[in-house]
């Protein structure tokens, strides 16, 4: 598994929808969030997660993305449905906005010590989900 090339992964992006994970880390009741530094949602506490690349299965991508985000393990509870949005604009410039979508998993982590990646630049527990993360639950 490989990530796209920068060129290709932008046509991509400008011609259909990603598919993405979104992971919902429970701890003592309150959600796992982190500040992102990337567009779409920079500057905003959001749950962990992103793509599913080629060749790799949907629960692989959720404990790569947890890993690579937080530098924790997880254990998957279960799917409980999904996430879609439209963005204007993307990390490209391209006026035709980023469209993804996204499977919502469960997780529950196996240790509290959280290192953070590039991606973003603090973290918390929440009590509540950010307000544009609407779940369409199965």
């Amino acid at each position: 598994m490989k990530k796209i090339p920068y060129n290709i992964f932008k046509r991509i992006v400008d011609n259909m929808p990603i598919l993405c994970v979104d992971i919902l880390c429970r701890h003592k009741g309150k959600f796992l969030l982190l500040k992102r530094k990337n567009k779409p949602v920079k500057g905003r506490f959001w749950v962990p997660g992103g793509r599913v690349l080629k060749g790799e299965k949907v629960r692989q991508a959720v404990i790569r993305k947890m890993k690579d985000e937080t530098g924790i393990n997880i254990e998957i509870i279960k799917a409980v449905g999904y996430f879609e949005a439209d963005y204007q604009g993307n990390e490209f410039g391209s006026k035709t906005g980023y469209h993804g979508v996204s499977i919502v998993f469960l997780v529950s982590p196996l240790s509290l010590k959280i290192k953070l990646d590039g991606q973003s630049s603090d973290w918390k527990f929440s009590e509540k989900l950010p307000k544009l993360f609407k779940i369409n639950y199965f």
